[in-house]
């Protein structure tokens, strides 16, 4: 068995000025900068990074295309260091998506629109965005195949179990969660603690999840980037200020952690689409 070389990576935990694409655009070029020389080869963003966390509200001002000069530019600035960011994005059909944009080596490679968009509490998504329709992976580095899901996706654990079954291995999740987004008796830290190692440790899936911090409005936003191994522990974990949070992950926990606890391995497609097909045809019923 040849030996794999540990994977670096970074979770870039800043502050974004609401609004101001500029003023994001050059943090996150700094940071990109320091990521390099941390020899970091994955780096990831909060989400909405490049417009603050209200950004849905002025889509129609700071919306941008998946192949804007701001997207070219920050693909330029990652070179082959595989970078994830976050901004509001205007598709075909003038349609806006909460989105996460991948890119290396100066293009863009994978897009992935939030699908799980959180309107509940204080979250308003789906007064803004269109819903994403697919969970997607993309070759990150060496032997990783990476998924991207936008905070509330990874609250539908069907949607962490449609990226296993397509062997992703590294799960990237960038965040944009105050404490008091949901409610005053919901405490966001403790559940992302639970959530973040319920996924690592049941999927055999290192994870990093990239939070912002500072504040919005009424919103605190409390930071706690982390991230977790193939077993589900923690290995790395910020606190409440702005940080570039790095750690190194081996491709050799995900291959005993998957032959120990084989859930990948015994994850029943057939079933699971025919039981989606029984309850479609049931609902349907229901309704007629």
């Amino acid at each position: 068995m040849a030996a794999h070389t540990p994977l670096n990576v970074a979770a870039a935990q800043v502050a974004a000025v609401p609004g101001d694409v500029a003023a994001n655009l050059r943090k996150h070029l700094d940071v990109i900068e320091a990521a390099r020389s941390a020899q970091a080869a994955v780096l990831l963003f909060p989400e909405l990074s490049l417009t603050g966390h209200g950004g849905g509200a002025a889509a129609l001002e700071i919306a941008l295309r998946a192949d804007s000069g701001i997207v070219k530019t920050l693909a330029s600035a990652a070179g082959p260091m595989c970078t994830t960011f976050g901004l509001v994005e205007e598709a075909a059909g003038v349609q806006f998506y909460n989105a996460a944009v991948t890119v290396r080596d100066g293009a863009v490679i994978h897009v992935h629109r939030k699908v799980n968009l959180a309107t509940y509490g204080r979250l308003e998504d789906g007064r803004h965005f269109a819903a994403g329709r697919r969970v997607g992976t993309f070759t990150c580095a060496g032997p990783w195949t990476a998924s991207s899901l936008i905070c509330a996706d990874t609250w539908n654990p069907a949607l962490v179990h449609l990226a296993a079954l397509q062997a992703a291995t590294l799960l990237l999740v960038p965040v944009s969660s105050a404490r008091e987004a949901v409610a005053d008796t919901f405490d966001n830290p403790a559940g992302w603690e639970i959530n973040t190692a319920f996924h690592a440790l049941t999927y055999g899936m290192p994870l990093v999840m990239a939070n912002r911090v500072g504040s919005e409005g009424d919103l605190t936003f409390w930071g706690g980037s982390r991230v977790l191994d193939a077993h589900g522990r923690v290995v790395a974990k910020a606190g409440t200020a702005e940080t570039l949070l790095t750690a190194r992950l081996d491709y050799d926990d995900v291959r005993t952690a998957r032959y120990r606890l084989p859930t990948v391995r015994d994850a029943n497609l057939r079933l699971v689409r025919a039981e989606i097909d029984r309850i479609a045809r049931a609902q349907a019923r229901t309704v007629d």
